[in-house]
């Protein structure tokens, strides 16, 4: 391998933007509002993109007393262009990730050791899947230069441990391959089989489950409820003050502070607009409840929700069924629907696996951590094959080929 130099960066205000984005999401180029244009052998994604991490940044979400300090790893090669890359933080607590390893880090310090800090490659705060060792030219052996150099950059801050969290497969190959301990959690995915139009979807499901769906559309627009989609300078700020307030209400009551601010939604409207979707419902002409995605090239991602009024299956419209028929629409493969949610397999979200990587220095840590997870890797399987046979589809092979 040709001559590589790694060093770490505490804000991506010292990484050209385009140098950063032709790693993250090579064959892609996002313009001025968020206009992506151009393609390559890999989707787009919109969270590993210069904007969406710079954001979190820039409206210090991340960064200041977040417990979040960005040390993105860079690595240069013999003429000190940027080849490879990863997003990384220290990190001084374990929120924000979706990947709960709380039980290790009180075990370890039960037992005399310091687990904080840690070294996490991640984007803060969403559980999609992404790439994570970004390299130039794609190759197995780049992924796993950098999948060692976090490594050592995780010993030179004197960091406990490096998480890598969401990965695709090229990157957990590297990393598995560099000695990472691997762990599988399951997501509700919904996939797009060559539906035509959301009816080609019902016409899928099962009758009973088609008719619960129905249903659940039918009563969550009874009360004069409408729905629009909003991307890109269709959003106006009066528009994410709405859902500023819908994601503050979710927030306050399921984690107690929310992490995003409400800049991060401004800059993020500037800066990525045209790779948002916002769905709204609203009554009376005024929103009452909103769901934000973003867009990569093959997935529509769901993120927040939240309202200001109570109405029977809105949550179900608005953040599960508006999505399919968007991705549909749009001619998406999939939407990933966030962490957990057992309830959204009868909406037509199918289970699937996701992957982190883990790499521990300490023998103990590592060897407990280790039979830890082989004994989740079987709960999560068994538990795998428990919600394939109740997926809400048709048994007569009625889906779209």
């Amino acid at each position: 391998m040709p001559t590589m130099t790694v060093e770490a960066t505490g804000s991506l205000d010292t990484v050209d933007r385009e140098d950063w984005d032709a790693l993250a999401n090579p064959g892609w180029r996002v313009g001025d509002g968020g206009r992506v244009t151009g393609g390559g052998a890999h989707a787009f994604n919109p969270f590993v993109a210069y904007d969406f991490l710079r954001a979190l940044e820039d409206a210090g979400c991340v960064g200041g007393r977040s417990g979040w300090y960005p040390r993105h790893l860079l690595v240069r090669g013999a003429e000190g262009g940027l080849v490879g890359a990863a997003p990384a933080y220290l990190k001084t607590h374990s929120k924000g990730e979706y990947v709960f390893d709380y039980g290790w880090a009180d075990a370890f310090e039960r037992a005399g050791g310091r687990y904080y800090p840690k070294l996490q490659v991640s984007v803060p705060f969403t559980p999609a899947q992404g790439p994570r060792l970004l390299v130039g030219d794609g190759t197995a052996e780049s992924r796993r230069f950098v999948a060692r150099a976090l490594v050592a950059l995780a010993d030179e801050v004197d960091a406990s441990s490096v998480h890598a969290t969401f990965l695709q497969p090229e990157d957990v190959a590297a990393m598995e391959a560099e000695d990472y301990l691997l762990r599988v959690d399951t997501q509700f995915h919904f996939t797009n089989d060559g539906y035509a139009t959301p009816d080609d979807f019902l016409a899928a499901l099962a009758s009973r489950k088609r008719k619960q769906v129905k249903r659940e559309r039918r009563d969550a627009l009874a009360d004069g409820i409408a729905i629009r989609w909003l991307v890109g300078d269709e959003i106006t700020e009066a528009h994410w003050d709405a859902f500023y307030e819908f994601y503050t209400d979710t927030g306050s009551r399921k984690w107690g502070r929310p992490y995003l601010n409400r800049e991060f939604f401004s800059l993020l409207g500037q800066r990525l607009g045209h790779s948002v979707c916002l769905i709204l419902a609203e009554r009376e002409g005024r929103p009452i409840a909103g769901a934000l995605n973003l867009i990569g090239s093959e997935t529509l991602f769901g993120r927040y929700w939240g309202c200001t009024e109570d109405h029977p299956f809105l949550h179900f419209e608005v953040c599960y069924y508006q999505a399919i028929d968007f991705a549909i629409a749009h001619k998406l493969k999939r939407v990933e629907a966030g962490a957990q949610g057992g309830h959204k397999l009868a909406r037509g979200y199918e289970p699937t696996q996701t992957v982190s990587a883990h790499y521990i220095d300490h023998p103990g840590l590592r060897g407990a951590v280790a039979h830890y997870l082989e004994a989740e890797r079987r709960e999560v399987d068994m538990h795998q094959h428990y919600l394939e046979a109740a997926l809400p589809f048709r048994k007569d092979g009625g889906r779209c080929e």
